[in-house]
């Protein structure tokens, strides 16, 4: 009997999938109504953890914003950077929603969304500064800042090997180090270096330079990460955002964060 059930299901998938049934076709089938939102909660204005110790920024409003078109309940999860997709892969939370930069190396793990934001890299540094040449002659000997585990800190890894290149766990510390004197430069997403260049504690400093991406080291911009089994999810997300696109959720979100235009 239990056979003949069997059977009789797997024509059933058959005929509703119009085509031949494969394993990975159930694993698809999860009926999403909850789902967990791991966030670095450390890289303003995209997340961070405010003096509340609450979430918030445009990846935060931005998420909740597809949550509530998906029509499911989004829970979020603060991790640290370097700890962020080995989390992701353990289980820890469902997606990560974290200014991750889509790159080659990172798709060996996990798939990616369509991308929500294209951030190019820029240099920083003190106003003592007046040159805006930023190559790797210019500034060899220099100590230039990153956060691991970045696509900025391989740039500054690639390219940087004449200059002292000091790398931080958030960027927070970089930028901390920059203004205390201890480093010469930074190189990071614009945006989130503008953000600080707003602040009081930013002050110090300036933009000195924008960096032309490189694909192989920047990526596709910037997107959400899930596991490869996840496949039904991840559509989801790709479908909220393709939606967000055209009805101006997107930019809305982005408005009240961003300083430039970021898609």
């Amino acid at each position: 009997m239990k056979n003949l059930r069997l059977a009789a299901l797997t024509v059933a998938v058959m005929l509703v999938g119009g085509g031949a049934f494969a394993p990975e076709s159930l694993a698809q089938t999860k009926d999403w109504k909850t789902v967990r939102v791991g966030t670095e909660g450390a890289y303003p204005p995209f997340n961070n953890l405010n003096a509340k110790g609450e979430l918030e920024g445009f990846e935060i409003d931005y998420g909740k914003a597809l949550c509530a078109t998906m029509k499911v309940t989004c829970t979020f999860v603060a991790q640290d950077w370097d700890g962020i997709i080995p989390a992701l892969l353990a289980g820890k939370y469902d997606v990560i929603i974290a200014g991750m930069s889509m790159t080659d190396e990172r798709r060996k793990r996990v798939d990616f969304s369509r991308a929500y934001a294209v951030i190019p890299p820029a240099f920083i540094a003190g106003k003592r500064v007046t040159s805006t040449d930023v190559s790797p002659a210019a500034l060899r000997g220099r100590v230039i800042g990153a956060q691991s585990s970045t696509v900025h800190a391989n740039f500054l890894e690639k390219y940087y090997a004449r200059s002292s290149v000091k790398l931080y766990p958030t960027q927070e510390e970089a930028n901390l180090d920059l203004a205390s004197g201890r480093l010469d430069y930074i190189v990071a997403d614009k945006q989130v270096l503008l953000d600080f260049l707003a602040h009081k504690s930013g002050e110090c400093c300036k933009l000195v330079a924008d960096v032309t991406p490189e694909k192989e080291i920047h990526g596709d911009g910037v997107g959400m990460a899930f596991r490869k089994e996840d496949a039904a999810l991840r559509a989801l997300f790709d479908k909220a955002i393709e939606e967000s696109l055209k009805d101006g959720t997107h930019e809305k979100a982005a408005a009240k964060w961003f300083s430039v235009k970021i898609m």
